[in-house]
Order: structure tokens, then sequence, then C-alpha cells
């Protein structure tokens, strides 16, 4: 057990100490899938894993922004975090333990994307024109507010296509692609195109595999549960308390128990 995907925390981070204290050893890294919801920096929110020694490996969420941008700088801050800076996973590939891993961070938001619909925007540099255009009644503090919260919570054109012309084992998201009724056929596409043969995302609060026709795997990781690449339970988290939705078109899904 090197690896394992921590699902939405949402500061509920004794969730994360009972699991640990439970392994008879801790796994070498983990990689949080976003909405932490840091109401001081991570580094020291994430203290029951780096403690034991847990490399951290962490993507946004759709949380992060609840209370403005000083929640985002705890997040994602390196000055605040020197532990977690290097763990930051949204747009890159980083090899973990001889596996590579892409992240993609946040959801679909239609302003800028609806995610099964063609983009608005592609660049975060169309944001300030556009709000000019369609919000003309935003003072500049209210623009501000909204440019930072879009340029850090929604998923962008820029990102996915920076991902798509590099190769990966795992691509982790927040949202969730096609296998989830209200996931995102663009995600299934950028996995295929990275050469992913597995996605693992948060957001949904439920612990659940699913699989395409052509093999494409995914895991769904509930809110602080942890899972291994294998789909198999290390710990679990809140309360399951969404039941296991249609699967997608083309997918077979099912729950993840124990």
């Amino acid at each position: 057990m090197s690896l394992v995907f921590i699902g939405d925390i949402h500061q509920n981070w004794h969730h994360i100490e009972a699991g640990l204290a439970a392994l008879p050893t801790p796994p070498r890294a983990a990689i949080l899938l976003g909405d932490i919801e840091c109401t001081e920096p991570l580094d020291r929110m994430a203290a029951p894993l780096l403690d034991r020694g847990v490399t951290v490996y962490w993507i946004h969420g759709n949380h992060e922004h609840d209370t403005g941008p000083e929640m985002w700088e705890n997040l994602a801050a390196p000055e605040r975090n020197p532990l977690t800076a290097a763990g930051a996973l949204h747009s890159r590939v980083i090899e973990i333990g001889g596996v590579r891993v892409a992240g993609l961070g946040g959801t679909f938001l239609p302003h800028v994307w609806a995610g099964n619909a063609r983009p608005r925007l592609h660049r975060r540099e169309q944001l300030a024109t556009d709000l000019t255009a369609i919000r003309r009644g935003l003072s500049s503090d209210q623009a501000s507010a909204a440019m930072h919260f879009l340029a850090t919570t929604a998923i962008w054109p820029e990102d996915v296509e920076k991902l798509a012309r590099q190769k990966a084992d795992v691509l982790v998201t927040h949202d969730a692609p096609s296998s989830h009724p209200e996931g995102s056929l663009v995600l299934d596409e950028l996995s295929r195109a990275m050469g992913a043969g597995l996605i693992v995302h948060g957001h949904h609060h439920i612990t659940s595999q699913a699989q395409a026709v052509d093999g494409l795997r995914v895991l769904g990781v509930g809110d602080a549960w942890a899972v291994g690449m294998d789909g198999k339970v290390v710990w679990r988290g809140g309360k399951r308390e969404r039941p296991l939705p249609q699967a997608g078109e083309g997918w077979v899904l099912q729950l993840i128990t124990a």
C-alpha cells in the first residue's frame, strides 16, 4: 500500500487520524482529491499524514474558496506550505512510486465551461473582458473576487489541453467523468488521450468503482475515505448518505463497501 487516494475531507481530519491509527504501517503517499477547506495552512492541517512520514499530494475542489481568497491561499500559497507545495498536482504529471499521476482540480462551471457543452472561455486571460461585458454592475472588489473564484475553481480548457499533451497512468480529478450521471465525457476523453487507464475522483461523496467497455476504470472516493489503486478501501470516512446513482451510458458501476 504505497499510495492512497483520500476523498473530500471538508475539515474532518479526525477520519484521517482514525484511519491512519488503525493501520499497521502508513502509506508512503496520499493524494487528496479536493474540498479540503483549509482554515489554516495545509501543512498544519495535514499533520496526521505528514507526522507519519506520508508524502502529501493534492488537487483542489469547488469548496477551497468558500470563505474567500484567504482559504485558497492556505491551500495553495507555497510560502505558507513548504511541506506540501511540491505536491500540487493540478495541471501537472508527477511520478509517485513509479506511477505517473496527472491532476485536474476544480469543477465544470457554466460561466467558463459546462463540461458537456462547448466552452464559453478557453483561457484565464479572457476573464477580465468577459466580466466587464456581462456584469457591468459589479464593483471593482466584486469583479476581483469573481475573477479569483473562477480562475481558481473552474475547470479550464487551457489546463485540459496542457494535460492532453502529456502521458500518465492515472488521472485524478475532483469532478467526475461520465461514469457518474452528473459527470463529463471531457474527463473520459482526457484520460484516454493521456493513456491513463484509471480515473480517481471525489466530489460526489460516494465510494464506487466503474468500468467502461474499453477497460477504462474509475474509482469514486467518498468524503474522507481512503482507497488504494486496486479499489480496496483502506479506511472508511464519513457516513455514506447518497445512493449509488444510475451509471452513465457505456459504464458498469457498483458500490465499494470494504
